[in-house]
Order: structure tokens, then C-alpha cells, then sequence
């Protein structure tokens, strides 16, 4: 008798890096989970996946770019595509 396999997280070879994203509306601070090496581990690659439609975010941090004191928190978001215009790794950059 052959057992169905189960998924194991832990077997994927993964990383989370915290980012900044924004929209025409809102700047969005939080994790995106990428690869660790290989094929699409770079944040540019990953953002550029033709057949990417969302990125999901965890711990997000969602501040309105005409409302700063409007902070809000979600536990995981989904963002979709066609509404980012920025996105970059939040230790390499400086917003403010």
C-alpha cells in the first residue's frame, strides 16, 4: 500500500523579506515570501512573473499616502498587481 504524500512546509526552500509596496492610494509595509536561491528568488524577478496577478503580504502595514494617521494592520493581504507602482525591499531602500 503506497501512502499519499503529505505537504511539508518546512521542505520548501523559502524566505521572507520585508518590503515596501505602494499604490496610487496606499504605501504597504510587510513580508513577501520568496524563494531563498535559484529561479526567481530576487524581488525583481518574482514582481515581474507575467502570470503573478497578486502579491500576498503578511503583517502588513497599510498607511493611506493622503491620510497618514489612518493606519491600519492585516495579518495577510492580497495586492493585486495591476494597481502597484512601487515596490522595493525595505532594508534597501529609504521612504520617508
Amino acid at each position: 500500500m503506497i501512502l499519499p504524500r503529505r505537504y511539508h512546509p518546512g521542505a520548501l526552500d523559502m524566505r521572507e523579506e520585508q518590503i515596501v509596496l505602494e499604490t496610487d492610494r496606499y504605501r504597504i509595509v510587510g513580508k513577501l515570501t520568496l524563494p531563498s536561491e535559484g529561479y526567481r528568488s530576487r524581488l525583481s524577478d518574482y514582481a515581474n512573473q507575467r502570470d503573478r496577478e497578486f502579491f500576498a503580504v503578511s503583517d502588513a502595514v497599510v498607511t493611506p499616502l493622503d491620510g497618514p494617521e489612518e493606519i491600519r494592520r492585516a495579518s495577510f493581504l492580497m495586492v493585486g498587481r495591476v494597481h502597484v507602482r512601487l515596490i522595493a525591499l525595505a532594508a534597501e531602500e529609504s521612504f520617508g
